[in-house]
């Protein structure tokens, strides 16, 4: 069943990095875990449909055979725009802490990909600490901009659906040296298979703090029934159509 929790070795201490920041980032020290309230430690997932699986390889299934023009369109202007290939992999933390490989068109200057990290890093007091600073990323390309504004970046991860790494509705997979610096509470949201939009994304999206993030995405584990994951694409919807938060 997806909710059993597993190992947890893919966020060890082999994927830490040292913080740039001191405490919260201004000299004053970050809240105990226990301080973040509503994130206990020991969240029981709600149960999952038996039917998301199969909703999700179908909507995912039809979305690329719909969207292909879409992909080649994205993928050919990337290649116009700057030098580096269209698609790019990362290393994300899935269910049951494990790693997966996460599909996203490049949007940032080939071999820059990972210059904007120690802005998103979760150092600090994370009920302060926005998931990342306001504006265009500092490396990312022109072609590379408008994709994020679009959120067409994002549509490689429907073939992680397909593949079973994610969901269509569930928590944000985050790259594992994010992972590395939460608290042990804050890797509950990886009792449910991750997703490519969920509570979090139509609360706020990029303009809400880790803390915040954390805590929609526990609401989710408790409690994520094919209907509430109607109601997040619904809204994800619109999301999209008004850009806000994109970035």
């Amino acid at each position: 069943m997806e909710s059993k929790p597993g190992p947890r070795q893919a966020v060890g201490p082999e994927h830490e990095l040292e913080s740039p920041l001191p405490a919260n980032g201004h000299g004053h020290p970050a809240p105990r875990e226990h301080e973040y309230e509503g994130i206990p430690p020991d969240v029981a997932p709600g149960p999952t449909s038996p039917w998301k699986r199969a909703v999700d390889v179908g909507a995912c299934g039809t979305a690329v055979a719909i969207l292909w023009p879409v992909f080649a369109s994205a993928a050919l202007l990337i290649k116009l725009d700057s030098h580096g290939p269209a698609l790019v992999r990362q290393k994300r933390v899935g269910l049951n802490g494990r790693q997966f490989d996460f599909f996203k068109f490049r949007t940032m200057y080939h071999h820059q990909t990972k210059q904007d990290l120690g802005d998103r890093l979760p150092v600090g007091d994370l009920r302060t600490r926005l998931l990342s600073p306001k504006g265009r990323p500092r490396h990312a390309t022109t072609i590379g901009w408008a994709l994020r504004q679009t959120t067409i970046d994002e549509l490689p991860q429907l073939l992680n659906v397909i593949k079973g790494d994610m969901s269509v509705v569930g928590p944000r997979p985050d790259i594992p040296e994010i992972v590395a610096h939460w608290p042990p509470a804050f890797r509950q949201r990886h009792l449910v298979r991750p997703g490519m939009t969920g509570l979090a994304q139509v609360n706020g999206r990029s303009d809400i703090t880790h803390y915040q993030k954390v805590k929609y995405d526990i609401a989710y584990v408790r409690n994520h029934p094919i209907s509430r994951d109607l109601g997040i694409l619904w809204k994800t919807l619109s999301l999209v159509a008004s850009k806000k938060g994109a970035r």
